[in-house]
């Protein structure tokens, strides 16, 4: 007898998945140790130390209020957002988000972002896809916010060359997805005729992209017609101040006595530079960032450095407590989330 056949090139499929899921975080890892690596080639570790020794920790135990009650206001936000699928607590979905932070601290390339829709949808007995355009809008309000607070600062603070062409960038698309968005909210739905659709979706992957394109355009509709959009967008102000203050007063802290806008300017470099999902926490590219724009307000690289790592412990050891709190209240591990989000991703 010879060998089984593969006429579907299963065989193939998966072993080209698990290459894919193999290097996707490897190159995640691998632009973490890089970025570590540029951190300490020239600074000794005796400098984090240094910048430690003399912290004001009144000033931290401020910091990590702040930082606390903007993942709240986040959750107030997105419980406005999810509206339109049903009522959810403030502070269920503050538990949602800081179980989508905790993952995202402990596996690459964002996947709390899909662990949290998961378990809202569960909460909501909603399909997966219906909380999707929530955590879209989320994102435009962010970016409306950044390009806003961007323009604000610069009122305040010189922003170098390379930074205001970023800012540029960033504003026009966000108001790009700005004019998307309002179009898909306000357009008339013109329903193609049937005999098209029906070929449209004689294939599966094509019937399941349709389906899911369908589900974020009326998501986003019934979002963009609700009267609590509108609070939503100021709750996105109240979540970027309080991450600004919470960074601003670990600066302080440290003893880097410079302006609040001097500290919105490096936590907007930090937000930008860490877009592209990396090394699980942002480890190495978090530092690297905040390094980047100390550095242009003349702040030494070793103390940058030691406030890099000062800082990103500080703003995330709450988050791992609080986010494996939340995570035990679901009775539930990561693990079975993932797989949970798995079985139901053929469906969406």
């Amino acid at each position: 007898m010879g060998p089984p056949r593969d006429p579907l090139g299963l065989a193939a499929t998966g072993r080209a998945g698990t290459v894919e899921r193999f290097l996707k975080p490897a190159a995640g890892y691998l632009l973490g140790a890089a970025c570590l690596a540029w951190l300490f080639h020239d600074v000794h570790p005796r400098e984090v130390l240094r910048t430690a020794s003399g912290m004001n920790w009144g000033w931290v135990a401020v910091a990590i209020c702040f930082d606390i009650a903007s993942y709240v206001s986040q959750g107030w936000r997105w419980q406005l957002l999810l509206a339109p699928l049903g009522r959810i607590g403030t502070l269920r979905a503050t538990q949602a988000i800081y179980v989508g932070l905790f993952a995202n601290e402990v596996l690459p390339m964002r996947a709390g972002e899909f662990a949290r829709t998961w378990l809202v949808s569960r909460w909501l007995a909603s399909d997966f896809s219906a909380v999707i355009p929530s955590i879209a809008v989320e994102r435009l309000l962010d970016g409306v916010w950044l390009a806003i607070c961007m323009g604000l600062t610069a009122i305040f603070v010189p922003l170098p060359r390379n930074l205001a062409a970023a800012a540029d960038v960033l504003g026009v698309a966000v108001l790009l997805a700005t004019v998307l968005f309002l179009y898909l909210v306000y357009r008339k739905r013109e329903q193609p005729p049937e005999t098209a659709r029906a070929a449209l979706q004689h294939w599966k992957p094509v019937r399941l992209l349709l389906s899911l394109i369908d589900a974020l355009e009326l998501g986003l509709r019934k979002i963009g017609l609700s009267r609590s959009f509108y609070l939503a967008f100021g709750g996105s102000l109240l979540l970027l101040a309080g991450q600004i203050l919470a960074f601003w007063f670990v600066m302080l802290a440290c003893g880097l006595h410079l302006s609040v806008w001097v500290g919105t300017v490096v936590l907007l470099i930090v937000h930008l530079g860490t877009l592209i999902p990396n090394a699980p926490a942002n480890l190495g590219t978090y530092q690297f960032f905040v390094v980047v724009g100390l550095g242009m307000f003349g702040v030494e690289k070793g103390a940058a450095t030691g406030f890099s790592f000062i800082v990103f412990f500080l703003l995330t050891v709450p988050l791992w407590v609080i986010g494996l709190f939340a995570l035990a209240r679901t009775g539930m591990t990561l693990t079975a989330i993932r797989r949970e989000i798995g079985v139901q991703a053929p469906r969406t």
